[in-house]
C-alpha cells in the first residue's frame, strides 16, 4: 500500500508534470522525468519506443509470466484558465485530461512494487506518448512493444470526474467508441458578396452538407446501434463582402461495431459529394479511421473487478454505459487481452470535466489508483 510519505511525494510529481505539459510526440521533458524516476527505483529502463515512450521493467522470482500497465503522458493544446498554484507554465498547453495524474499514479505504483511488492514474474510499466488523437499506442505496438516487452495481459485506467471518488467502472466488452475524423473541402466560384449570382457559393453548400450529415445517425444507422457524426469546424472567407472560393468542414465520427463504422463513412462520402454537386460545387473528402473501439476482455475485466473490490483496494465497482469518447489504448487491447478502467475522480463543488480549461486532476484518487495497480500485480503474478 502507498504510505502517506510516498503519496505526498507522488503528488509533488503530479503537480510538477501539470506545470510542464507537452503535446503529442513532444513529451521529451516528461519522458526524461519518468525515466529518471524509474531508474531511481531500480527498474530497467528503455526509451524511444513510439518516439518518446518509456518502459520500466521490474522482475522478481523465477516465473516467466509478465504483464503490462500503461499510463498516457501527453497534454492538450488548451489555454489553462484555472488559478491553481501549479498552473501550466506553457501558454496554450495544459494537462486538461489528467494524464499528469495517470503518470504520477503509475510511477507511485512502480516505486511501491520495487520497494515492497510481493510477486513472481515481470511487470512492464508502459508510459505512452500521444494518446490525444495521434495514436501513440498504435505506434508503440507497431514498433514492437509486445515483442520487446512480452505481456500476457495489459491494463490501463483513466480518471473519471463523472464518478465519485472510491468508485470505478470495469465493464465487459466495449468501454470506449472508435474514432474517425473527416475533412470536407467544398469548392465553388468566388464572387462579390453583393453579386452572388455571379459565383457559386460554397458556404451555402457547406451548410446544407453539415445539416444533411445528421441524417446518417437518424436515418441510416439503426436506432439500436450507437453512432455519432459531429461537424466541429467550419472555415471560409476573409472579407465581409466576398463570397470565397472554398469552404472547409471538419469533424469527428464515433461507433462501436465495424459495420456501423463502414456505413457512416460510406454515407458521409455520398452525402458530401451529392449535396455539393446539387449546388454546382465540388467536394474533396478526407476520412481517417483513427482508433478502433476500446474493448475489454471479459476474463480480464472479471479479474480486475475482483482485485478492485478486495480488502486491500476496497473500491466500489459500479455499472455505466460505454462512452462515445475514444481511447488509443484500444490498439494495445487488440494486440493483447486486457482491461481499461474508469476510476472515479469527482470533486465536491466545482467539478470541471475532462478537456475543460479549468480541469485539474483530483489528487485524492492517486493513492487509490496506485493501490489498484499494486493489488493487480500481486494478484496476477502471485507467489506460489
Amino acid at each position: 500500500m502507498l504510505s502517506p510519505d510516498q503519496l505526498a511525494e507522488a503528488v509533488t510529481w503530479r503537480k510538477y508534470l501539470h506545470q510542464h505539459p507537452e503535446l503529442a510526440f513532444e513529451e521529451h521533458q516528461t519522458a526524461d522525468f519518468v525515466a529518471r524516476k524509474l531508474a531511481s527505483f531500480g527498474l530497467e529502463v528503455s526509451t524511444g519506443l513510439g518516439g518518446t515512450g518509456v518502459v520500466g521493467t521490474l522482475s522478481r522470482g523465477s516465473s516467466s509470466r509478465s504483464i503490462g500497465i500503461r499510463a498516457d503522458m501527453d497534454a492538450l493544446p488548451i489555454e489553462e484558465q484555472g488559478e491553481i498554484p501549479h498552473k501550466s507554465c506553457h501558454p496554450g498547453r495544459m494537462h486538461a485530461c489528467g494524464h499528469d495524474g495517470h503518470v504520477a499514479t503509475l510511477l507511485a505504483a512502480a516505486r511501491v512494487c520495487a520497494e515492497s511488492g510481493t510477486f513472481d514474474g515481470t511487470v512492464h510499466f508502459i508510459f505512452q506518448p500521444a494518446e490525444e488523437n495521434e495514436g501513440g499506442a498504435g505506434r508503440m505496438v507497431e514498433e514492437g512493444l509486445f515483442t520487446q516487452f512480452p505481456c500476457e495481459a495489459v491494463y490501463a485506467l483513466h480518471n473519471w470526474p463523472a464518478l465519485p471518488v472510491g468508485c470505478c467502472v470495469v465493464g465487459d466488452g466495449a468501454m470506449m467508441a472508435a474514432l474517425g475524423t473527416f475533412e470536407i473541402i467544398i469548392n465553388g466560384r468566388g464572387s462579390h458578396g453583393a453579386m452572388p449570382h455571379e459565383g457559386i457559393d460554397p458556404i451555402v453548400a457547406a451548410c446544407q452538407v453539415g445539416a444533411a450529415l445528421q441524417c446518417i445517425t437518424s436515418r441510416n444507422v439503426s436506432p439500436l446501434q450507437a453512432a455519432v457524426v459531429s461537424v466541429t469546424q467550419i472555415h471560409a472567407g476573409d472579407a465581409w463582402n466576398v463570397i470565397p472560393e472554398s469552404c472547409v468542414l471538419r469533424g469527428t465520427t464515433r461507433w462501436f461495431e465495424d459495420g456501423v463504422g463502414e456505413l457512416v463513412e460510406k454515407r458521409l462520402r455520398g452525402i458530401a459529394q451529392s449535396v455539393s454537386e446539387g449546388f454546382e460545387c465540388r467536394a474533396t473528402i478526407r476520412y481517417d479511421r483513427r482508433y478502433p473501439p476500446t474493448v475489454n476482455d471479459a476474463i480480464e475485466a472479471s479479474f480486475v473487478r475482483a482485485v478492485a473490490t478486495g480488502p486491500e483496494v476496497a473500491l466500489e465497482v459500479v455499472e455505466r454505459a460505454p462512452s462515445m469518447a475514444a481511447e488509443d489504448f484500444a490498439f494495445m487491447l487488440r494486440a493483447r487481452p486486457g482491461c481499461y478502467i474508469w476510476l472515479g475522480s469527482e470533486r465536491t463543488g466545482s467539478n470541471p470535466g475532462l478537456h475543460s480549461p479549468k480541469y485539474d486532476f483530483n489528487d485524492a484518487v492517486l493513492s487509490l489508483g496506485a493501490n489498484l495497480w499494486l493489488g493487480l500485480v500481486e494478484a496476477k503474478l502471485s507467489v506460489g
